[in-house]
Parts: C-alpha cells; sequence; structure tokens
C-alpha cells in the first residue's frame, strides 16, 4: 500500500510544495513507515510568507469577537476529535494515550483563554494626564509570526502559541517538527472547517530551511520554538540580528527534592508518573531525584526501583494495554535510543550505581520499536554528567543532600532552571524551596509543575531565551505592539 505524502497548507488550500524531497514518518512503536513529510524549499516558504501578510492585511481589521468566534468553532471540532487525534499523535510519537489525551486538554484550555481576547487585548486610558490632555495605550497587531514544534508534544506546544497569534490579530505559520507532522495535518483539516479566511493560518513542513526562513524573512515580525538549548541559542541570536522577537524555550533536568516528612506512599506513585510518561520526553519530565538524609535516600531508592520494575514497556496502542495509565512506549526515533544508550554507559563509567538496567529491553511482536526500559541510577554526584546532561529518555538519577540548603544548592548550580518540586508537608520548607529555587516553574508535592494554561509557562537560565513566556495573558505582549497616545482637544470657545 502507497504511503500517504503529506502537504503543506497555504493560503487556505493544501498544496504540493514545489521541488521539495519528502522524508518517511516512523511509528516509533513499529518501526513501520506511516507517511511521508515534505522538505519545503526557501523558495516555497517564502511565498508562504507573503501570503500570511496579505491575509494579515484584512485580518487586523476584523473586530476581535468575529475573530475569537472561529476559535470558538475550532475548540467544538477538538473536542469532537478528541479520541482521534490522540490516537494520530500516539501513532507517530509513541506516548501512552491517557498522555495523549492529558495533552488533548490542554489544548482546548488555551484555546479557552485566547477566547478571552476581548478582554486580554485591552488598553488603557489616563484621562487628565495634563491639563486638558489624555494618555492612551492601544495594543495593536504586528503581522506574520511563526513557530517551530517539537516533537514531543505535537498538538500542545504549537497551541502555546496559535490561538493567541490570531485572536490577536495576526496572521500564523506554523513549521511542524518533521518527525511527528502528522498530528498537525490533521488539526490543520479542522481548522479550515472552521472557515477561518485563507492565509491566516498556515502550515509549512520541513526542516532547518523553513526555520532560517522564518528568521530572516522581512516579514516575519517574530518566531517562537521549543527546542533545545543549542538551537534555542542560534535561533536567539539570528531573531535578534533580524530585528524580531523571539521566545525560545530550552532544554531542562527537573529536580524532585524529597524531604524527611514527605508521604512516600503517595510520592512514589508521582514520581514514576513524572519521571516515565512519555519515556522521559517531556521538558517537565523529572530526571533527577534529591532525597535529603540518609534514611530518606535508602526509602526512595528502595521504593522507586521497585515501582519503576511495575512500569508496562510496550506498544501504547498494543489493545491489551492502550488505557493502561502506566504505559510506557519508546522514544522517538533509532537516533535518539542511540544517544540515551550512549549516556547509560557513560553514567556506569562514572561509577554511579545503576539500580534499573533498561537497555536490553525486548517488547514481543515489536521488535523494530525503539524502546527502553526505565532506567535508574543512584549514588550520582552533581558534577558526573549524567546529572548534567539532558538526556531525554527513561534515565532518572537520584542524588542525596544533607539539608534543603544544599539539595537547593545542587538545583541553583544547575544549567538548566525550567521546573522543580518538593515534597513535603511542612510548610516552611515549601516556602523556602519557592522563593529561593532558580527554576521558572515551581511545584509542592507536583512531580510535573506545568502551569495550566491559565498562567505563563517558562523557566530560567538556559531553559528559556526570551522574556516574555508562553500562554496564558501574558503572551499578548509577544504578538501586540504598544501604542501610546497623547491627545488635547481646544474648545471651540476658544
Amino acid at each position: 500500500m502507497a504511503v500517504r505524502k503529506l502537504k503543506n497548507y497555504v493560503n487556505g488550500a493544501w498544496v504540493d510544495p514545489a521541488g521539495a524531497s519528502y522524508l518517511d514518518v516512523e511509528n516509533p512503536s513499529t518501526g513501520e513507515v506511516i507517511s511521508q513529510v515534505p522538505l519545503t524549499p526557501r523558495q516555497e516558504t517564502d511565498r508562504a510568507i507573503e501570503a500570511a501578510y496579505e491575509a494579515y492585511l484584512s485580518w487586523k481589521d476584523v473586530p476581535v469577537s468575529r475573530r475569537v468566534s472561529y476559535l470558538f468553532k475550532l475548540r467544538d471540532l477538538l473536542e469532537e476529535n478528541e479520541e482521534k487525534i490522540s490516537r494520530i499523535l500516539v501513532e507517530e510519537m509513541g506516548k501512552s494515550l491517557p498522555d495523549a489525551r492529558a495533552e488533548m486538554k490542554r489544548v482546548f484550555e488555551n484555546v479557552e483563554v485566547a477566547c478571552g481576547m476581548p478582554v486580554m487585548q485591552q488598553g488603557d486610558k489616563l484621562i487628565g494626564a495634563s491639563f486638558e490632555i489624555d494618555g492612551e495605550v492601544i495594543r495593536l497587531p504586528m503581522g506574520v509570526f511563526g513557530m517551530i514544534a517539537p516533537f514531543n508534544f505535537p498538538a500542545m506546544v504549537p497551541f502555546w502559541f496559535l490561538p493567541y497569534a490570531i485572536a490577536t490579530g495576526n496572521s500564523f505559520v506554523v513549521k511542524a517538527s518533521k518527525q511527528v507532522p502528522n498530528t498537525m495535518n490533521f488539526i490543520t483539516e479542522l481548522i479550515h472547517q472552521t472557515g477561518l479566511p485563507a492565509g491566516v493560518y498556515t502550515l509549512i513542513n520541513g526542516d532547518r530551511t523553513v526555520a532560517d526562513a522564518f528568521m530572516e524573512h522581512p516579514l516575519v515580525q517574530g518566531v517562537s520554538l521549543v527546542g533545545s538549548t543549542p538551537t534555542c541559542r542560534l535561533m536567539a541570536r539570528k531573531c535578534a540580528e533580524n530585528g524580531k522577537r523571539f521566545q525560545a524555550m530550552g532544554g531542562a533536568k527537573n529536580h524532585l527534592v524529597v524531604m524527611p516528612d514527605a508521604r512516600l506512599n503517595e510520592v512514589i506513585r508521582n514520581m514514576i508518573t513524572s519521571c516515565f510518561g512519555c519515556a522521559g520526553q517531556r521538558c517537565m519530565a523529572a530526571s533527577a531525584i534529591v532525597c535529603v538524609g540518609d534514611d530518606t535516600y535508602a526509602r526512595v531508592t528502595e521504593e522507586f526501583v521497585r515501582a519503576a520494575r511495575d512500569v508496562i514497556t510496550t506498544n501504547p496502542l498494543d489493545p491489551a494495554v492502550a488505557d493502561e495509565s502506566m504505559v510506557m512506549g519508546p522514544v522517538i526515533s533509532a537516533k535518539a535510543k542511540e544517544f540515551i544508550l550512549g549516556m547509560i554507559d557513560t553514567g556506569v563509567k562514572e561509577g554511579a550505581e545503576l539500580l534499573l538496567d533498561g537497555r536490553d529491553i525486548k517488547v514481543a511482536g515489536y521488535e523494530k520499536g525503539y524502546y527502553i526500559g526505565p532506567t535508574v541510577f543512584g549514588g550520582v554526584k552533581p558534577g558526573m554528567q549524567i546529572h548534567q546532561t539532558e538526556i531525554f529518555g527513561p534515565v532518572v538519577v537520584i542524588l542525596k543532600a544533607d539539608s534543603l540548603d544544599e539539595a537547593i544548592g545542587i538545583i541553583n548550580d544547575h544549567q538548566y532552571g525550567n521546573g522543580a518540586s518538593i515534597y513535603t508537608q511542612n510548610g516552611w520548607f515549601a516556602r523556602k524551596f519557592k522563593i529561593e529555587v532558580k527554576a521558572g516553574m515551581i511545584g509542592v508535592n507536583v512531580g510535573i509543575p506545568a502551569p495550566v494554561a491559565y498562567l505563563p509557562f517558562g523557566g530560567m537560565k538556559n531553559s528559556q531565551f526570551a522574556d516574555i513566556k508562553a500562554q496564558g495573558k501574558a503572551i499578548v505582549n509577544f504578538y501586540t505592539e504598544d501604542k501610546i497616545i497623547t491627545e488635547r482637544f481646544w474648545s471651540e470657545e476658544g
């Protein structure tokens, strides 16, 4: 059977990009090719950006209430197709069905928040700024914005940006990840069904050539990226050189601190989900556990390893396990698997204690999939590579600290600062942690401190290269330009 070749969505129509080569898209659970994605040439990308700009010229003048009406329609279509999208997502990315459904909930949330744009885009007015003079701030759309999507959240991450850009009156161009393009391809069909004017939303498939066009084309006002820290650095530099706004969310090494008073029965289950959901391929996945005190370290390592052994590693769409909450699928590709296996070998060479080894796992019936079982290291020191490196797989390192201050120091000395959580029943410990830890998203008795859509998403240090975070009302500042007006009118009476 012929494999489907994907198309771009440009100016309200599905088109084959002229001169494009094609890349196989694999199901990582089976190794089978499920589609082919075009690598769009620069000339075709430039044309798509220009079409998006032409659409912006009229879209910016559409009343905001009318703009968000398309989002209301999209919200209904997404909910009607939630299960279908979730299964497409699982097939091409490999996360479990419960994880995919949870991702879709965040998609819904962001559309709902953006529907409040008539309130969020309001400006300010000061009557009597001076004698018979009034001051006013209005927030205007800017033009074309681009977004470069990652592989691990093919639906959620684009929706940190997409509904807000459109609702504020801009046009929006998404570059789907070439590893997982089918999810946004289907969602684009739903966007088309809303009747959104042609060119306001564009989907471009491709590689770095498309990303370079976003950063270099004079009609693009800003770019958002979720990716590796080196890629974020490159994008931040190029956008700055070209006078563009940018948001770049980079790597992470998220820490969980376990205090002696933590309720381990609840904590262990919570940590397992945080560490091994999505096979550890989440920017908010916990990958380092810091135990405060010898007794805490001993109890946590024993119970965590025992629970990790019970994680089911297999194809998440296998009917026997599809609805299980603790199913772990494959990593995204052979290249990713090779890197993760290499990091496990590095940990062994560094002298860390390999408490659970997932390197040789065999998944019956899915031998061509890219599977690694849960892997846990104990006795890890902060200077080890397995602690310093974002492994982005089902590999967890456990460290020991003698005090909360030492645990906080371990986190703050790390190059990444995306998220961090503490498990404790002590309010003073929690307050100290919230204030002193250098991470953008903090959890208290929460394994994945990813905020709901009503709040901003973003890290610190080498985890974020941007002044404005993703999602929520704060992102309106990214997609609008403030214009400050000072006005006076003289009386006709003189």
